[in-house]
């Protein structure tokens, strides 16, 4: 489904930072876009930066129910920055999600700017009959350990897990000082 972004400037709060980008809102079934402006109160412009396709995946059903549960549902927006020296604004949008799991990827790894906007009612509705359609419940299955015990120490034998005819490596142990 299309995706229209809607990026809100304002001015930045610090003397370092002269303004300060923020994702507001998307647009259900928009056009294509490359920064026009919507609506400009005073210093502040929101613009339709971009239109991008959100994908659903049948294997990512279980984060979209984690975007759906949360208290508000909403879709991950990634930009990068726009490392043009010609271009007019300093962001570039990337990618629109609504895996909670995916986002969260993004957020940790840093280095672009991700914004969590709500969901419109409409597209929670679909992505809701998506997961409703393709969603398989898997249960967890605990993985059995090896009945081998690994912690054991026996002098000169080495690592019992790796098969010699004997420890090049391992000091003599039955030897003292007057011995040899």
């Amino acid at each position: 489904m299309p995706l229209g972004i809607v990026v809100r400037k304002t001015p930045g709060v610090t003397r370092w930072q002269k303004w300060s980008w923020k994702v507001v809102a998307v647009l259900p079934g928009a056009g294509p876009a490359d920064w026009r402006e919507l609506r400009r109160e005073g210093e502040a412009v929101e613009y339709h930066a971009a239109t991008l396709t959100l994908h659903l995946y049948s294997s990512d059903t279980d984060a979209y129910l984690v975007a759906l549960s949360a208290k508000t549902p909403g879709l991950y927006v990634i930009m990068s920055e726009d490392t043009d020296p010609d271009a007019d604004m300093p962001w570039r949008p990337d990618l629109v999600t609504a895996s909670a799991y995916e986002g969260q990827g993004y957020a940790e790894s840093g280095g672009r700017l991700v914004e969590l906007v709500p969901m419109p009612l409409g597209l929670i509705g679909w992505v809701r009959d998506f997961v409703a359609e393709h969603h398989v419940e898997t249960p967890f299955i605990k993985r059995k350990r090896d009945r081998k015990r690994v912690d054991l120490v026996e002098d000169g034998k080495g690592d019992p897990r790796i098969r010699q005819a004997s420890d090049v490596y391992r000091a003599p142990g039955g030897l003292s000082r007057g011995d040899a």
